[in-house]
């Protein structure tokens, strides 16, 4: 990719009063590092950068083990518990992009800070509830200021939100109506981090414990700028059984299907239901073909209710937590590598014409692949405002980011590609 330089330079601006152009808060955690690392390689020698998080101490020996470009970066103490550390934060940068979670305990603040600030703010969260939560508190407070707040800026959702993008401007360029039954199928090879098992613990007590919760994971248009102005199309279930797609793939439940397809409904939703008032969107997982494959199916589907079940209960819960990643932890370098992503994307419209799109790349989904995702959406808020949709509030990758973060995550090495199937 080529470097662009900064908007102030190529517009003959004065830089801005802030300190940094891009800030990192949590680069100590395991996905803040490797995001550090590859921010490192791939920002502009010239953009200002900051590393943020409680200690000052592990923040330096974060640093010391970046690539070079890093040695002259910023190092800021901030906490979550601290307001006034987070308001000195967000009136310090431009962007601040952040993986400190679980969000729905340390999320808010930050997103109140930003949006108060006019600081764009991006981060990896797939807690539907915090989502919710940001929305409500920081959205019309954001549009005040101009601040873009983007959530679910790495596995979850940017694969999924992009796709269906591009799916619904293929469509539209070729006048064929809206999207009507569209069905993501996800395949991988990755694995998980403990800071991925800790928010899924805190999402799980949150429902236990919560009947609004509850009632808002079961709503599919939970995310929705006007809940009753949503359509009544009924939604595919987030956890149904074993499946099978129209190209012969055993399908189970999708673990972040939950959390996609609400950032896909309210991306349509926040473009006046472009995609289609009668989107159908739904996501599996693909298993593979034939007998053995169609037992994975079964396997995972069993599973992930059982999983959910014994985290719900004390004591398995206590068993379960001495085998799962501690926080802090999570794949190997090797392992990251050896990861991949692809997700395949069926969509049909109002005028029966129909279409597959494709989002796919190298490296562990949720932390190889993600860093390129995360990093290249910080970048993309710090480096290309003149070329974004004109758009501020609680937002999503598609509707905040759009056609320049396919761009970007081509140019990374990630496929996006929409081809017609009739």
């Amino acid at each position: 990719m080529s470097v662009r330089a900064l908007p102030w330079k190529t517009a003959g601006m004065e830089a801005p009063a802030r300190d940094h152009d891009l800030v990192l808060f949590g680069a100590t955690g395991f996905v803040g590092e490797l995001i550090a690392g590859y921010l490192a390689d791939h920002a502009p020698a010239d953009l200002r950068v900051g590393l943020a998080g409680r200690s000052r101490e592990k923040l330096e020996a974060v640093r010391s083990r970046l690539p070079p470009a890093a040695r002259g970066w910023s190092l800021i103490e901030a906490d979550s518990d601290h307001p006034g550390t987070l308001a000195a934060l967000a009136a310090g940068t431009r962007v601040l992009f952040t993986t400190v979670g679980p969000y729905a305990k340390y999320g808010l603040p930050v997103v109140e800070a930003c949006a108060r600030a006019g600081t764009h703010y991006g981060d990896l969260t797939g807690e539907v509830s915090f989502v919710r939560d940001a929305i409500d508190r920081s959205d019309a407070l954001a549009k005040t200021t101009g601040a873009r707040i983007v959530h679910a800026c790495g596995y979850d959702s940017v694969p999924s939100d992009l796709a269906v993008l591009l799916l619904h401007r293929t469509a539209e360029a070729d006048d064929a109506g809206g999207l009507t039954e569209v069905q993501l199928v996800a395949t991988a090879k990755g694995g998980f981090s403990g800071g991925t098992i800790e928010s899924m613990r805190g999402q799980l007590d949150g429902m236990r414990s919560d009947s609004v919760l509850r009632t808002l994971a079961g709503d599919p248009f939970s995310l929705g700028p006007d809940r009753a102005a949503e359509p009544s199309t009924r939604q595919p279930s987030d956890l149904g059984w074993v499946g099978r797609s129209e190209d012969g793939l055993w399908t189970a439940p999708f673990i972040m299907a939950s959390a996609n397809t609400r950032i896909v409904r309210r991306s349509n939703a926040l473009q006046g239901w472009a995609y289609g008032r009668s989107l159908r969107y739904g996501e599996v997982m693909g298993t593979g073909r034939g007998p053995a494959r169609a037992l994975l199916a079964g396997a995972m589907a069993l599973g992930l209710r059982v999983f959910g079940a014994a985290m719900a209960f004390p004591p398995t819960r206590k068993l379960l937590d001495r085998a799962l990643p501690a926080p802090g932890t999570g794949p190997t370098e090797a392992a990251r590598r050896s990861g991949w992503f692809r997700s395949e994307v069926t969509a049909s419209t109002e005028s029966g014409r129909r279409y597959r799109a494709v989002a796919a790349g190298p490296g562990d989904p949720g932390y190889a692949a993600t860093a390129v995702m995360a990093g290249e959406t910080a970048l993309c808020l710090a480096l290309d405002g003149d070329r974004l949709p004109p758009a501020a509030g609680s937002l999503t990758p598609a509707t905040a980011l759009g056609d320049v973060l396919v761009e970007r995550l081509r140019a990374a090495g990630h496929t996006y590609e929409v081809t017609s199937l009739t």
